[in-house]
């Protein structure tokens, strides 16, 4: 359980919202990192493995045409993911991860390649036409360290924004008021 995931859940259990996770290249990683975290279940919905290619339409609702033209490892795809796993399990945030990890290239894509994805409340000032915001990652390592890293980034990518939207002193009262959690 790292520090990043505590402060996930702590913040979105302050704010009594939710989370879902949609992941590809992470295969699990990314929600087992949530749920290790004591109390999770207070924010944590669940999450969809869309290891395959169609089953991120099938069950995450991501654009046919865009996986038949662009393949899994897309900036769109990713954010796509995120919205539809928000959307299928009744969440207020959404994370999604999709990339290669390797051994070999993926539709034309090296090992290295991911997009993690963030999609949350209309409201929330990062949201943009699209939908959410996504950040494109250049890794290096190997396959477990690649897989380890998307973990890390999106958790940070979603860290960042949930902070963003809470000052200081909202933060401070907060903590106080949670005995410090």
């Amino acid at each position: 359980m790292s520090s990043t995931a505590t402060e996930v859940v702590r913040l979105l259990t302050v704010r009594g919202e939710t989370l879902a996770v949609a992941e590809s290249l992470t295969g699990g990683l990314v929600a087992a990192e949530i749920t290790a975290v004591p109390g999770a279940s207070k924010a944590f919905r669940g999450s969809v493995t869309a290891y395959a290619t169609e089953l991120k339409h099938e069950l995450l609702g991501v654009d046919a045409t865009l996986l038949a033209e662009r393949g899994a490892v897309d900036p769109q795809v990713a954010a796509q993911m995120a919205a539809g796993v928000r959307r299928a399990l009744g969440a207020d945030w959404g994370i999604a991860t999709t990339g290669v990890a390797g051994p070999e290239p993926q539709d034309g894509h090296p090992v290295g390649t991911v997009y993690v994805a963030v999609d949350g409340p209309s409201e929330a000032s990062f949201i943009t036409a699209r939908g959410g915001k996504v950040a494109p990652l250049r890794l290096n390592g190997d396959r477990a360290e690649i897989r380890m890293e998307s973990v890390r980034s999106v958790l940070a990518l979603l860290l960042q924004e949930l902070a963003g939207e809470e000052t200081g002193n909202e933060r401070a009262q907060d903590t106080e008021q949670n005995g410090g959690f």
